[in-house]
């Protein structure tokens, strides 16, 4: 943990006036190290949100970096142009360093940003409404929105491949082969399934490939707590965590949602019968993207929206399932067998998603 005489002297790299006061852990991320720094400025408390990017997962940070900052940019100057109010809400803003550049990259403190911290506003981990459902996936649309006409120079693939799930199918039969740990015979019934299921892998991939649909410039990793909602009017206020916004597919982002909204239950819940995608939820999500959006969706990109959910949701368990059968090496674990529970509930996900298929593509019509 960074202490706070290392944050305060990060502090005085960046652009930031005043006295370092104190920083703490803040959020529940768990790849890079996040701080609320508070500084005191003529009297007025004010506070900022410090982070150290985990270089080892994010090996071109610089390029990472430099997508956020086009990114944020383009952003601002869209909202500024349309005459919205409170644009430092609604969009990032990085705090330059001393000699100007979007991040510090110190060999003794390591890589890291500073944005300014959105007040009134705060993030959940668990969805509690329908409503809330609603706003995140608003604000996930209308952030692809924002960026449809973005002109600037092609966004790095901060982690490459990072949706290929045919890439990420080929990665899970090599762990069956290699079976290192020797655990494939106590997963036999979740193998048996994701082999079963492996035509779902490059159902977008093959769309994409023909043409059908396009990419965009897309978050990658559309979880509720990455959007910060309005205290006051529970409203989407800005999306957050910009890591892995890169070139990729609408449709991942509206997948990835359905994925980590519509299960009402832990990610590692080990009574399966508790899973269910529910529908009002996955109506919510469809109905707040859609708006989000607006109107930019092709026709095939929204006669996909049920499936994406599937695709993301089977694309997560075979990875927890690949990391179950390689030894844990990748996915943090609080207990033995985690992997393989948060596996089973991906795949009963999976299972609930396709039983309502007709049901979701009618509400989405309907819509």
């Amino acid at each position: 943990m960074t202490t706070p005489q290392t944050l305060a002297k990060i502090c005085k790299a960046f652009q930031i006036p005043g006295h370092f006061i104190c920083g703490e852990p803040y959020g529940s991320g768990h790849i890079n190290g996040t701080y609320a720094v508070t500084v005191d400025q003529a009297g007025q408390r004010i506070r900022y949100i410090f982070q150290c990017l985990n270089t080892t997962i994010f090996k071109d940070a610089t390029g990472l970096m430099a997508n956020i900052e086009n990114v944020t940019t383009h952003i601002r100057r869209k909202l500024e142009a349309t005459g919205a109010k409170d644009v430092s809400r609604r969009v990032l803003t990085l705090v330059q360093t001393c000699e100007g550049a979007c991040y510090l990259d110190d060999a003794e403190l390591g890589f890291w940003r500073v944005y300014l911290f959105i007040e009134g506003g705060r993030t959940y981990d668990l969805l509690e409404t329908p409503e809330q459902a609603f706003f995140a996936a608003k604000a996930f649309g209308n952030f692809q929105s924002l960026l449809a006409d973005y002109t600037g120079p092609r966004l790095t693939e901060t982690i490459p491949n990072f949706h290929d799930t045919v890439r990420r199918f080929e990665k899970f039969r090599q762990a069956i082969a290699a079976d290192p740990m020797g655990r494939a015979l106590a997963a036999g019934p979740e193998i048996e399934f994701a082999l079963r299921h492996e035509a779902l892998a490059g159902c977008l991939l093959d769309l994409q490939a023909s043409g059908e649909i396009p990419e965009r410039i897309t978050h990658n990793d559309t979880k509720l707590n990455n959007v910060m909602l309005d205290d006051r009017t529970g409203e989407g206020l800005c999306v957050l965590d910009l890591d892995t916004v890169m070139p990729g597919l609408s449709l991942y982002d509206f997948g990835d949602m359905v994925r980590s909204a519509c299960n009402p239950v832990a990610e590692d819940e080990q009574d399966v019968s508790k899973v269910v995608a529910r529908s009002d939820i996955f109506e919510a999500l469809a109905a707040g993207y859609l708006t989000g959006t607006a109107g930019a969706l092709l026709p095939v990109e929204r006669e996909h929206l049920a499936i994406a959910g599937q695709l993301l949701t089977f694309e997560c368990g075979v990875r927890f399932l690949t990391d179950f059968l390689l030894g844990d090496t990748y996915f943090r674990i609080h207990r033995p067998g985690q992997n393989i529970d948060r596996c089973r509930t991906q795949f009963a996900l999976v299972d609930s998603l396709k039983s309502q298929a007709d049901t979701f593509m009618n509400r989405v019509r309907a819509l």
